[in-house]
């Protein structure tokens, strides 16, 4: 199956975009928030199989599921709280889909600036030590609301500190341009795909919108197989 990939002309269009936003991200006042370091929620993992930076699953396999989310989206969380793990039990482990996270950061009014766009960010560092999800297991269960410094930048470096992530590493990564242009990069494929929404899916490159029960999904994969 053919996949998209950002091409190298995009990825310099992005790179450049992102030295921009990394700049902002970096001295941009973000929302004030009550919620402190110490009251970070550090959720039981949950064991994803042959995890692969932001993929799980067979690369192989044959159907693909595409996510595009944002860690501030209430509805991206209500599907990872509501139906992800049914999809990897029932189809990812079992080596029929493959299943890829893609960054869509719009609850924070698309600015780089600010929170969705900073966890996204953080999200990709901790993805280059192949800890993507369980960082972003963590993101989602201290999601509280939007844009009021859930993700500020010490929550976001603690999340990582406590998981045992490697934090010179991470700090290094987190917040440079690199980062910030794998996001935009993902952003630039869901424009090209048609996508306005969190969450929003492609399965085998077929559109789904919303945080759908797993029956939903459970019809378009069985659909997809079928037809294999």
């Amino acid at each position: 199956m053919d996949l998209k990939r950002p091409t190298p002309v995009l990825v310099f269009s992005t790179l450049a975009l992102a030295a921009l936003a990394c700049n902002a991200l970096s001295r941009a006042p973000r929302a004030p928030t009550s919620a402190a370091v110490e009251d970070i929620v550090l959720p039981e993992l949950f064991g994803y199989p042959s995890p692969d930076d932001h993929s799980i699953g067979d690369p192989n396999a044959p159907v693909v599921i595409e996510e595009y989310g944002d860690f501030q989206c209430p509805f991206c969380r209500r599907f990872h709280d509501e139906t992800l793990q049914q999809i990897v039990d029932e189809y990812v482990d079992t080596g029929l889909v493959y299943f890829i996270y893609r960054h869509f950061p719009v609850v924070d009014g698309n600015n780089p600036a600010q929170e969705s766009h900073a966890a996204a960010a953080a999200a990709v560092c901790a993805g280059r030590q192949n800890r993507f999800w369980d960082y972003h297991d963590v993101l989602f269960a201290n999601q509280t609301g939007e844009n009021i410094g859930d993700f500020s930048d010490p929550r976001l470096q603690a999340m990582a500190k406590q998981l045992g992530l490697d934090m010179d590493a991470f700090d290094a990564c987190y917040p440079t341009a690199d980062a910030l242009a794998s996001v935009l990069a993902d952003s630039l494929l869901a424009q090209q795909s048609g996508i306005n929404a969190t969450p929003s899916f492609l399965i085998n490159g077929k559109p789904l919108v919303g945080a759908q029960p797993f029956e939903v999904f459970q019809q378009a994969i069985e659909a997809e197989l079928g037809g294999s």
